[in-house]
């Protein structure tokens, strides 16, 4: 592609173009719609597994182009998700907690990729890079969400070549693509929307919530997870001993 990668883009050469807020905005709606694409249009379902911003190419009018499909598995009929049996590939920022843990890859996964690339393109910074004491890029744009200071974490360099409104609503979106909890991030048919203005960004929680994994507790009875908004409740009983134990798991303030 005449312009290379996004990543090449963002953090390569001195002597390239800087980006510009519109030509952000529009590579990122253009690969929210190959997202999209993928996950709803093609004739099977395909998984990415290995979206980042330098598999995002740009051709010569920076209009994007979703590659590397190295990773990419078109799931079966009625399948939601893709295991690997070997190890889990990837790279870090880009990788959802529970693909992590489970190694299990599925739409929600791929959005919670494409959420560290929106955060990314915004924010000029690369998503697995620590700042301060921060781990992760997501972690700290959400500490200026909670201050109420979300346009502090726009990329400087772009000065003030930006609309407010949509800075403030990209960056939510990026947020909530990111959100620990799986079920919890929007599908690509709402980003598209979401991107565009037409659809509101859903609540975005001033903390960053928790991801847990639910205990496996040798038991007669089912564990019950409970969740709330900012707690996860886990309660296990067992009938013979005549014992119940409730559980609950708060989110750090």
């Amino acid at each position: 592609m005449p312009n290379g990668s996004l990543d090449q883009n963002l953090f390569g050469e001195a002597n390239r173009t800087l980006l510009s807020w519109t030509l952000r905005r529009k590579i990122i709606s253009g690969v929210a719609s190959a997202l999209h694409y993928l996950h709803n249009e093609y004739q099977k379902k395909v998984v990415h597994r290995d979206v980042k911003s330098s598999n995002i190419m740009l051709d010569a009018e920076f209009n994007p182009k979703l590659g590397d499909f190295g990773l990419a598995r078109a799931l079966d009929y009625k399948k939601t998700s893709y295991t690997e049996p070997e190890g889990v590939p990837g790279t870090p920022g880009y990788m959802a907690p529970e693909y992590v843990f489970t190694g299990k890859a599925t739409e929600q996964s791929d959005v919670y990729a494409f959420g560290a690339v929106l955060l990314e393109v915004v924010c000029g910074r690369m998503p697995g890079t620590q700042i301060g004491t921060y781990p992760l890029l997501v972690d700290w744009v959400w500490t200026f969400h909670r201050k109420g200071q979300l346009l502090e974490a726009i990329d400087s360099r772009l000065g003030e070549d930006y609309v407010a409104e949509e800075v403030q609503r990209f960056l939510l979106l990026g947020l909530a693509c990111s959100h620990p909890i799986a079920s919890a991030r929007p599908k690509t048919q709402e980003i598209v929307q979401m991107l565009s203005g037409l659809m509101p960004v859903p609540h975005v929680p001033l903390f960053k919530p928790p991801y847990a994994l639910a205990p496996v507790l040798m038991l007669e009875e089912d564990i019950i997870p409970v969740i709330t908004t900012d707690t996860m409740f886990f309660t296990a009983a067992d009938s013979q001993l005549g014992w119940v134990v409730t559980i609950g798991i708060r989110a750090q303030l």
